[in-house]
């Protein structure tokens, strides 16, 4: 049967106090939302459809690419069975229907694929035992462990309050019977809504079986209502990622200082420092040593790499046996041959650096070309914009370019150049021969220091 998923992503989110939509606040640099689509889609979902109300456009707006979501507005806010109402007309009318909420980010593929199989004939939820179940729907079951129903903790009396089983909400069916279903679920509660959870036991009176299933971790099925909570889960995903790579064989220096924002593959042999981020993909090659307080977003690094402490890379490529900082930047566009030393306040933007060259200190280097085994000298700078467009410079094979040199682009350092310290290079230069541009030091013995007036 083909599976279709409904997100009820609908709600306002007052207590994060900001005006940005609760499920696009992002946890490991992905919006709440994002996850639970993500997952969706690892259920192979034949459609998608998603449920908003607050911020709605804005949250349509953050998956304007995504042409398979399908959306449906809940102008109001009558509950979790009013939203599931405005979903059915999109859904596939002989789907098996799964609802999950767009503030739930951490929920499990493989728990969800659970919850599916124990619905097909008639209804699953999935349900969880905590020690304080206190704010939860209670799972009510008669005295031979079967579901009656489900009460919410407003609605609930003092026995049934102290149950411990709770409802996570998330729940499956067909879409005709719960389309039946919800038809006849009322708003006769403390809040005037129209619950889903109401469907349990019409199920029950209709002499169908309510399966119950359960997450294999407590926090797949926890809520982000605040901030304090979105930080909670955000540990608790990191925690998982970290976990995920020691078993790899990554030597963490601390598991509990260490943050993924996106996917990060390691090969053998990797070891990370403290405090590291990595955002996007990230590729780390065998033995590659990160060193604390680094941020690499987008990046490749080859095998035998080490990139030392405070080193921000975006959108580089970096080759084998490279030594990068400390304090280096790299930015969109840089890639790196083999063996090439990027050191400490060194920034390099859209620039090709051949096998072996080296740029140790203080130097800036963009839109550039260089060849093999160059050496660029410490404060020097190439000049490749002149306000309006960018110039490329071109340092071929074996150049020398003394400290403080200013490179100005559209220029040419031809192979085995030396630049003299101090030198303003803005014609091409013939290889092999030393060219120097400065201006003749002069000594003028008259000089006198100013005096401090009065």
């Amino acid at each position: 049967m083909k599976l279709n998923v409904v997100v009820l992503a609908a709600g306002q989110g007052k207590r994060m106090h900001s005006d940005l939509p609760k499920v696009l606040h992002p946890l490991a640099g992905r919006s709440l939302l994002g996850r639970v689509v993500d997952t969706a889609r690892a259920l192979e979902a034949s459609k998608i459809v998603i449920v908003y109300g607050h911020g709605g456009e804005q949250v349509r707006t953050a998956f304007a690419n995504d042409t398979d979501l399908a959306w449906a507005e809940q102008e109001e806010q009558l509950g979790t069975g009013h939203a599931v109402m405005q979903a059915l007309p999109l859904v596939d009318k002989d789907a098996e229907v799964l609802v999950l909420y767009g503030d739930v980010p951490l929920i499990r593929a493989e728990s969800l694929h659970a919850l599916v199989k124990a619905s097909h004939g008639g209804l699953g939820i999935m349900t969880a035992v905590v020690a304080d179940a206190s704010g939860y729907g209670r799972i009510v079951r008669d005295g031979r462990g079967r579901v009656l129903r489900i009460v919410e903790h407003k609605d609930a009396n003092e026995a049934e309050r102290a149950i411990r089983e709770w409802n996570t909400g998330f729940l499956a069916s067909s879409a005709a019977r719960l389309s039946g279903w919800l038809s006849r679920v009322k708003n006769e509660n403390a809040q005037k809504e129209y619950y889903l959870t109401d469907v349990i036991a019409l199920a029950v009176a209709d002499g169908l079986a309510v399966k119950t299933t359960h997450p294999a971790h407590v926090w797949e099925v926890e809520g982000v209502n605040s901030r304090r909570q979105l930080a909670e889960l955000e540990r608790i995903h990191q925690r998982e990622v970290a976990n995920g790579l020691l078993e790899q064989g990554v030597a963490l220096a601390d598991p509990a200082r260490f943050d993924v924002r996106g996917t990060l593959a390691c090969g053998r042999d990797v070891a990370i420092d403290v405090n590291c981020v990595f955002e996007g993909t990230v590729r780390l090659g065998d033995r590659v040593k990160i060193g604390p307080n680094c941020v690499l977003k987008n990046v490749t690094v080859a095998a035998d790499t080490q990139v030392n402490a405070y080193s921000l890379l975006e959108e580089a490529t970096v080759g084998a046996n490279c030594r990068i900082g400390p304090y280096a930047r790299l930015r969109p566009g840089a890639a790196l041959a083999d063996e090439v030393h990027i050191g400490n306040f060194v920034e390099v933007k859209n620039s090709r650096i051949g096998k072996g060259s080296k740029s140790n200190h203080l130097a800036y280097v963009g839109d550039s070309d260089v060849g093999s085994k160059v050496n660029i000298g410490a404060g020097t700078i190439t000049c490749n914009y002149d306000g309006v467009n960018k110039s490329r410079t071109v340092i071929e094979d074996g150049v020398f370019v003394g400290s403080n040199a200013t490179l100005v682009a559209p220029v040419t350092i031809a192979k085995d150049s030396y630049i003299g310290a101090g030198s303003t290079i803005s014609k091409d230069t013939p290889p092999g021969q030393l060219t120097v541009a400065r201006s003749k030091q002069v000594s003028i013995p008259s000089w006198k220091p100013p005096k401090k007036k009065g």
